[in-house]
């Protein structure tokens, strides 16, 4: 399952650092010449960013390289200081970088006095070599596919997807095809060897937290401690994919309407939450629902994920604020919301297909195939039907013709790794409770498990409860008590506490007509 990276006994230089190859993985030696250049990033006089020259494939060092931007915000009391600790925001496709720069408003200060908080981009994201693709590409949108049930439909996102592919690859070369979540685990191990780290701590939320993972089985020796907040599942098959994303995206709407009926600040207090969707979707799928302030049609696909981009917050308060507006045709003022619009360039960057396609395989055998998995979705999910981003993700990679470089399997992480923090929210509606009690259940003694019993995507920040635990953990390396749980915090606060500064962790937007997504 893991690529065989070098020839055995082989050692190579890389910018000056020894690597020793084995079969199984790349072993990185103690490094050697110069480490990281680090200068003030632009504008961030208190943020050092800086770069390192990788090879774009493991399994040939001495090839084509590409550069990886890095960020840090060093510890803020030199003389207790622990050590680095990686970060990583999700995704596919969240900046590493910025999540660094903005470390000193999501991180809190007692984490910062003990950690240089270290970002980086991945491989084919922001400033690290990105994925781009021509804007006119993108904007065919597969011939407005979203869900093929029909031959013809199936045939048309096919085709559409093998051609964004293609067209993605030419304008970004060789890296296009080495984007998965084990070539970024080597690629971490390297960060390490640069910053002159014998370990290194990680804090991983959303996707970032397969990178944990892929990173954990390769190089156990090399964790001091690591945090694993929002769990992905790396060992599901398609149909449990896409209904356990569909059941936790109906469990948070199912939350909200709860609180709307308990709640008389919620806009749609003292109606039936259930029944305004459900006249809401009827309108959508005749054609008739319009958004007040745009005089345009929204369909259901873009009623659900419009409504779904509300719940990783979770900000139920402007949800239900909206879903008035289109209840009674009165503008809710929010203009931001249904805006398509595209920047007026030749490419964009869109690494999300490209970086998922290569870490799932994810296959769907036709329209048969596609319509039943939608029956079975809104079977598990009668209100919201489907999650867009699990309908998305899988349908994104229908015909998609980079090769599938680290399937899924089931986590083994050795016992030479420390007890891994993982931690997840009861009611989150992208990455699904459940997923985090199977990486629990494949971990086994190397895992402690929190629950926090609230709602949302991403739990650091929550609660006093929330962000005390991973930081006693990570400083003094002591895990929670089995079967630890923390308290739900209410959701406006919640959602205060992570915004504005806290980088988005919440699910990518899916282009309008296509399965992918984007940032």
């Amino acid at each position: 399952m893991k690529r065989v990276l070098c020839l055995i006994g082989a050692v190579i230089m890389l910018g000056g650092v020894a690597i020793v190859g084995t079969p199984a993985q790349a072993v990185l030696a103690k490094p050697a010449g110069v480490p990281i250049s680090w200068h003030k990033c632009p504008g961030e006089a208190t943020v050092q960013c800086g770069s390192l020259r990788l090879p774009v494939d493991w399994a040939h060092p001495h090839g084509a390289t590409f550069k990886l931007a890095l960020a840090r915000r060093k510890a803020t009391d030199p003389k207790s200081r622990i050590g680095s600790l990686l970060v990583n925001p999700g995704g596919p496709g969240g900046s590493g970088v910025d999540f660094a720069q903005y470390g000193d408003e999501y991180f809190s200060a007692n984490l910062r006095k003990h950690f240089d908080i270290v970002g980086f981009d991945p491989r084919g994201v922001a400033r690290s070599h990105p994925v781009v693709c021509s804007t006119q590409a993108l904007q065919h949108a597969g011939n407005n596919v979203i869900l093929p049930t029909t031959s013809a439909a199936f045939a048309r996102l096919t085709a559409y997807n093998r051609q964004l592919a293609n067209d993605c690859r030419k304008h970004t070369g060789p890296l296009f095809d080495h984007l998965d979540s084990v070539s970024v685990a080597h690629d971490i191990d390297a960060i390490r060897i640069a910053l002159g780290e014998q370990k290194i701590s990680w804090y991983g939320v959303s996707y970032g937290t397969l990178l944990g993972q892929m990173y954990a089985e390769l190089y156990p020796r090399h964790i001091r401690g690591m945090v694993l907040d929002s769990n992905m599942d790396h060992s599901v098959r398609t149909p449990t994919f896409l209904l356990t994303q569909a059941a936790t995206v109906e469990d948070s709407f199912a939350e909200f309407a709860k609180w709307c009926d308990r709640t008389k600040a919620c806009a749609l207090h003292g109606r039936s939450v259930q029944a305004v969707w459900k006249a809401l979707l009827a309108r959508a799928d005749a054609g008739k629902l319009t958004d007040p302030f745009y005089p345009q049609r929204i369909s259901a696909f873009e009623l659900i994920d419009s409504t779904t981009s509300y719940l990783p917050g979770p900000y139920w308060s402007d949800l239900a604020a909206w879903l008035e507006s289109l209840r009674s045709g009165k503008s809710d003022g929010d203009a931001a919301r249904m805006s398509r619009s595209r920047p007026d360039t030749e490419l964009e960057q869109d690494p999300f297909p490209a970086i998922f396609c290569e870490d799932w395989n994810l296959p769907v055998h036709g329209a048969h195939d596609m319509a039943w998995l939608w029956r079975l979705s809104k079977a598990v999910a009668p209100n919201m039907r489907t999650s867009m981003l699990g309908l998305g993700a899988v349908t994104g990679c229908i015909g998609w013709p980079a090769k599938v470089q680290n399937p899924q399997h089931r986590l083994h992480v050795s016992r030479s790794a420390p007890t891994l923090y993982v931690v997840n929210a009861l009611h989150d509606p992208s990455t699904p409770y459940a997923w985090a009690v199977a990486d629990v259940r494949q971990l086994g003694r190397r895992a402690a498990f929190v629950t926090y019993n609230g709602w949302g995507h991403g739990t650091y920040g929550r609660s006093s409860c929330t962000t005390d635990l991973p930081d006693r953990y990570l400083i003094t390396l002591k895990v929670p008590a089995r079967g630890t749980h923390c308290a739900a915090a209410t959701p406006s606060a919640a959602a205060a506490a992570l915004d504005p500064a806290r980088p988005a962790v919440t699910v990518p937007r899916p282009r309008p007509g296509v399965g992918g997504y984007q940032r």
